[in-house]
């Protein structure tokens, strides 16, 4: 999928420019990816770019999208900061909860069917 999330970069990359990090806070539970979904017309709201893309239109500050589509990203930066959430500036999208309970905890787990079954 390197065609669709992150043409121009590297794959051996990403860990060194920040985009994908070797412990989550999203192990935690205290961060999340998230954007705007509009109930009228059943369809997330236009950002300017596509969620999970590693590169610069990610970026909070990328300058060339619409007004409209900057004007989507302050209003979720702007709502998750209100409700105690930190911005991560390489991805619109990604917020993580200031007062982490668990800030310093990365937990393991494995997710397998099998796992879930015990």
């Amino acid at each position: 999928m390197k065609d669709y999330f992150y043409p121009g970069i590297p794959k051996n990359q990403l860990f060194k420019l920040g985009y994908i990090a070797s412990h989550s806070g999203h192990s935690r539970g205290s961060t999340f990816d998230l954007t705007i979904f509009d109930m009228k017309t059943e369809k997330e709201v236009d950002m300017g770019g596509t969620f999970d893309f590693f590169g610069e239109k990610s970026h909070a500050d990328y300058s060339d999208i619409t007004p409209r589509q900057k004007e989507n990203r302050e209003i979720l930066r702007e709502a998750m900061i209100k409700f105690g959430f930190r911005p991560y500036n390489q991805e619109w999208w990604h917020f993580t909860l200031n007062n982490e309970p668990f800030k310093d905890t990365y937990f393991t787990f494995s997710n397998s069917r099998g796992a879930l079954e015990k």
